[in-house]
């Protein structure tokens, strides 16, 4: 792990992906992300948490806002020490939290608010919305 700031990239970004509507989209965003993550000065530290959040936000664009037809575009940044998570979707459906955590699903947006350092969403160019994610390095990792 690089031992000064001066070492770590300026910022660091993924050509936005376009991830088609399967149930292998949140493991093909976790491979992207760490391919990414590989070819990024000290990118292992944002791994654990990263696998998370990407697949928390893919999967919760393809059950609650992606139609059949329709793909959603994964986009990966690390700027210093915050990694960005974004995907965008064709639908205006504002993401929600669910109130009742005692099913098996619902979860997902829960997740993405404990483990990130900053999550928000907001329209996307032409139609459609974008929900993004901000983490912190794991400090166990060096």
């Amino acid at each position: 792990m690089p031992e000064t700031l001066n070492q770590l990239p300026i910022a660091t970004a993924m050509e936005p992906t376009w991830l088609a509507r399967s149930d292998h989209a949140p493991a093909r965003a976790r491979r992207l992300l760490l391919e990414f993550l590989s070819g990024v000065r000290g990118g292992e530290r944002f791994a654990d948490k990263g696998r998370l959040l990407v697949s928390e936000l893919v999967t919760n664009a393809l059950v609650h806002a992606t139609r059949h037809d329709q793909k959603i575009r994964l986009r990966l940044e690390v700027d210093g020490d915050q990694l960005w998570i974004t995907v965008e979707d064709a639908s205006d459906q504002v993401p929600q939290q669910r109130k009742d955590t005692d099913g098996e699903s619902g979860r997902g947006l829960l997740l993405v608010e404990a483990l990130s350092d900053a999550w928000g969403w907001g329209p996307r160019e032409g139609i459609g919305k974008q929900v993004w994610c901000v983490c912190s390095p794991d400090p166990a990792v060096r």
